[in-house]
Order: C-alpha cells, then structure tokens, then sequence
C-alpha cells in the first residue's frame, strides 16, 4: 500500500474548501465570489467553469476589484468573468439564475486595510440570498475568520442561521481546527438534488 504523502501536512483549510466545491462545480456551470478579494477564489472558479461557464464576484473596495482582474489576468483565465463594484447582499440585483457554487472568504482584504472588513448586516443577507439562488446539487463555502470582534461575531450569527435551515433541503457542515478556537473555518451549506 503506497502512503499518501498529504498526510505527511497540516489539513490546508483553504485548499479543503476548494476539493468540496469541485464535487458540485464543472465546465459550463455558473458560479459566483461573494467576496472577491485579490481574486485567488475567483480565479479558482473561472478555471473551473471555463470558458462556457460564468463567475460573478463582488466586492466593496475599488482596490480589490483592481487586484482580481489583475491575478485573473496573470492566471491566464478565460473571459467569463464580470466583477462587480457593490456589496455581495445586493446579489439579487445582478444575478438572475440559479447557480452551482458560490464562495464567500470573510473578513478583510489581505493586504488592504484592515478596518475594512465584512459586516453582519450584509453577510447574513448575502448568505441567504446565495442559498436562494443555489441550483439543486448546488454547494456555498463560507470561510469566517474569527480572530477579530467583527468576524467572531460574524460567525456565531451565521451558525445560528444555519441550525435553522430545513435538513431535507439543506445540510451545513462546519469544518474547523478544534485545538484552535481563533483560527479561521468554513461552513459548506449543500443543497439536495
């Protein structure tokens, strides 16, 4: 039996995350980054969907809508993406079919400033209106980081959003580091077929 050097290394949450998307994510599908950042998840996802597939990624900063289309640039990804300079809980607005897989990596721009960070009051809307929108099959990742008030904070409402979604529905499944109570986690909200 050979041994699978992965487990020679710590588990790469962010890395984790990605391996449970491309179970529900392929070619012609149609994504959406809640939190585009400097784009790295973003990329991921048009990579993934290629060129038939469509990416939606917002974000509320100038700065790292700047950054994505940069690393999209350097990533040589295909022309499927539209960035969107507004807050992921106006998803609604500009996404109008059901989508496959959605990310949402909270907290601050790395790099960026920051006092700048998501908020409760539009990250609960913005995870609501992803669920309504995930087609059947469908999978959110929501990265919390809870190192700081805002995203500690941030994470305890969404875990009480989440105890209450229909388990015949919806299943949410936490994945955290347990002897680390500051290090970030994510949630996968998966929706039945």
């Amino acid at each position: 039996m050979e041994r699978d050097e992965r487990f020679g290394e710590m588990i790469d949450l962010l890395e984790l995350q990605k391996e449970f998307i491309l179970r529900h994510l392929g070619a012609g599908d149609v994504a959406v980054d809640f939190t585009a950042g400097n784009g790295h998840d973003t990329s991921f996802l048009s990579r993934t969907v290629g060129k038939d597939g469509r990416v939606y990624a917002f974000d509320i900063q100038p700065q790292a809508l700047a950054s994505a289309r940069a690393t999209l640039i350097a990533d040589g990804c295909p022309d499927n993406v539209t960035l969107i300079l507004d807050s992921h809980s106006n998803v609604s607005l500009y996404v109008h079919e059901k989508i496959n897989a959605g990310m949402f990596n909270l907290g601050f721009l790395p790099g960026g400033d920051r006092t700048k960070t998501t908020m409760r009051v539009t990250t609960l809307p913005a995870v609501r209106a992803a669920i309504e929108l995930l087609a059947p099959g469908g999978i959110l990742s929501v990265a919390v980081y809870p190192g700081h008030e805002e995203g500690d904070a941030e994470g305890r409402e969404l875990r009480q959003y989440y105890e209450t979604l229909d388990r015949k529905l919806l299943c949410a499944t936490e994945i955290h580091i347990v002897n680390s109570p500051t290090s970030p986690y994510f949630t996968i909200i998966e929706k039945r077929k």
